[in-house]
């Protein structure tokens, strides 16, 4: 399963309408000025000259809640001959958008409509989300043009973070807090090293407000490469810290001062629901009335909800925080992951075990629950408490079985329900080779043609990754695409006679066994014969040059690979490649041949133990590929005896 992943880059929303046109002839300083930024960042298209972000803070007396007012005020030039832009503002129940303008230098608003619709991407919904966006067309080189938009937050709380960096380079970037006294905020700097970010700190008159003003300037835009770490690991921001205010009757209003403030709020949601069990009680007697153990029970109703429970994921962090009841998600067949986290809680409440929500921040965020904060969290799954022993239970991970956890929580620390208090508890962590995929030729020489048997074995979440991406094909179209995939999508490569095990069981190891035909994969010239005997050839594009983030797998890898070709009697070996070995702290990788008397022995392991390749390996790593791929580029030579 070392496939080099694609990346797939979606637009937010669909580009339906027409770019309207900036009229407005740059002078030529102004395209001198764009071509030195065209230098200065070759792969932007749009540079923000100036961006400004500047956040007020109110009380409202209606909901005795304190609102924000962010401005953002923004100076773009165009360094491309041509450019057409997006500027977006995203926006939810607890937020709202009230004024999106678009002006020309002269300040005249630039006919284009500011469109709004719903925000959903492929297999993704958003209960509430929704966008507002205009598309600007920049006809050549040296166009300018502003952006003015005010938002606002109606709880505090769901500002959670405020990032310097944004889709284009700025060459200088504002974020300005004016923080009224009878505020208590805190603005936690995050991944602020190494970077020479200013601060000042401005007293208001009678110290009624104090600003806060964090200046940085040549601020490149956020990377577009695949499999990077989430933004909060990479970026700098600033982490909006509400911790309390006085009310107008002077009287202290916490909000979240620590975590138990953060678990109060969640719990006073979780309370919110009525969780009638009635629709529910006939399915779990259904899967618990045969069962002969707890845990064959608990197996039946986990597995229940993970095979018949539609997963609709929600967006990250804001709004959407309370779950659906258990009978709606039932009934609906659908759900998101604090739906169906309910869900499995309600169902092994009715079966009589102790099972409670839990929260918890995939590998994502950066953040745990030290920081009292929305933002430390973006999923849910139930905590099943048996025997002295807490189980997580995630009823988004199809295939997972009891006790296995995806890696994308892992080490992760989990909020656990526990009445007017909670617990904190790390899901474990696996080791590598839990994951362990294992695969096996042997192989004859016949013609121009190898042919032999091979076998394949996935362990942990190369078992689960295969069976996910195998129960996404159409049941008609499933024996065909387990063919493909053991082709390597490669017409020169027939597969036959496939055995497998059963590819729905989530608990058992996954075996295939096949047949193995590989076409022009041998030559002959005068008396050699040359053998391209590797047809996976795993890794060859994981060349990380000009990257500037770590690269995250989806899972820690660990790959074991025999090929063992067999010499014909009449044949010596004249030259294999020679063996590769490169060890560091995220990654042991091998390779190796040996020459038996009648055989070549191939082998390869690739251990990826951290599910990361970090930039300090870059050029270890770099190295090493190169390697690999002169010996998947170099024969196997045999000469006639």
């Amino acid at each position: 399963m070392f496939k080099p992943v694609t990346c797939l880059f979606l637009s937010v929303f669909s580009s339906l309408y027409s770019y309207s046109q900036i009229d407005i002839e740059p002078t030529t300083e102004d395209v001198i000025f764009a071509k030195s930024l065209k230098e200065q960042y070759p792969e932007a298209s749009v540079v923000l000259e100036q961006s400004e972000d500047f956040f007020a803070f109110g009380v409202n007396r209606n909901t005795h809640k304190v609102e924000v007012i962010q401005e953002i005020q923004e100076s773009l030039i165009n360094i491309d001959p041509r450019s057409d832009i997006q500027k977006y503002s995203f926006y939810d129940s607890q937020s709202s958008v009230d004024r999106f303008d678009i002006k020309d230098l002269k300040g005249r608003r630039i006919d284009t409509p500011v469109k709004e619709e719903a925000y959903k991407s492929n297999e993704l919904f958003y209960n509430d989300a929704r966008v507002k966006y205009a598309n600007i067309n920049f006809p050549v080189i040296g166009s300018r043009a502003t952006s003015y938009i005010k938002k606002e937050y109606k709880d505090i709380k769901y500002l959670t973070k405020v990032f310097f960096n944004d889709d284009h380079p700025i060459l200088k970037k504002v974020i300005r807090f004016e923080v009224p006294s009878w505020l208590e905020l805190e603005l936690r700097e995050m991944n602020f090293d190494n970077l020479s970010i200013t601060k000042e700190v401005v007293q208001g008159e009678k110290n009624k407000t104090t600003t806060y003003i964090y200046t940085l300037e040549n601020v490149p835009a956020f990377y577009r490469e695949s499999g990077t770490p989430g933004p909060t690991h990479i970026y700098p921001h600033i982490l909006v810290l509400a911790k309390s205010f006085q009310d107008e009757d002077n009287q202290k209003q916490v909000l979240f001062e620590s975590t138990k403030d953060l678990y109060a709020w969640y719990k006073i949601l979780v309370e919110d629901l009525k969780n009638d069990n009635t629709s529910l009680k006939e399915k779990v007697a259904e899967l618990t009335q045969a069962a002969a153990t707890d845990e064959e029970k608990i197996k039946n109703i986990y597995y229940w909800v993970q095979d018949n429970i539609r997963y609709i994921a929600f967006e990250d962090g804001i709004a959407g925080f309370k779950p659906d009841e258990a009978s709606n998600v039932f009934e609906k067949r659908y759900g998101d992951c604090k739906g169906m986290a309910n869900l499995i809680k309600q169902m092994l409440i009715e079966a009589g075990y102790d099972a409670r929500l839990t929260w918890i921040g995939t590998n994502r965020i950066a953040y745990d629950y030290s920081i009292p904060s929305l933002g430390v969290d973006n999923h849910m799954i139930c905590t099943l408490f048996k025997d002295g022993e807490m189980i997580f239970l995630d009823g988004t991970e199809k295939f997972n079985p009891l006790g296995e956890y995806a890696f994308r929580i892992q080490g992760k620390q989990a909020l656990i329900e526990n009445d007017e208090d909670f617990i904190l508890k790390e899901v474990p962590a696996i080791n590598s080779t839990f994951n362990k995929e294992i695969q096996n030729y042997t192989f004859t020489i016949v013609g121009d043609k190898l042919i032999g048997d091979a076998t394949k074995v996935f362990n942990g979440e190369s078992r689960t990754s295969l069976l996910n991406f195998f129960d996404s094909f159409k049941k008609d179209n499933k024996d065909e695409f387990l063919g493909y995939y053991l082709m390597n999508g490669d017409n020169n490569i027939v597969v036959d006679d496939i055995v497998t095990n059963d590819l729905s069981d989530r608990e058992t190891t996954l075996n295939i066994a096949y047949k193995i035909n590989v076409k022009n994969a041998v030559s002959s010239f005068d008396n050699s014969v040359y053998i391209d005997l590797d047809i996976n050839k795993e890794l060859k594009d994981f060349l990380l040059e000009e990257r500037k983030t770590d690269y995250l797998f989806d899972y820690k890898k660990n790959l074991e690979s025999t090929t063992i070709l067999e010499i014909p009697s009449e044949y010596l070996v004249e030259h294999i490649p020679q063996d590769l070995s490169v060890s560091s702290q995220n990654f042991d990788v091998q390779v190796s041949f040996e020459k038996l008397e009648n055989s070549i022995v191939y082998k390869k392991s690739f251990n990826i133990k951290n599910a990361k390749i970090e930039t300090s390996d870059f050029e270890q790593w770099n190295e090493f590929i190169s390697n690999l791929r002169a010996i998947y580029n170099e024969q196997i030579v045999l000469t006639h005896k």
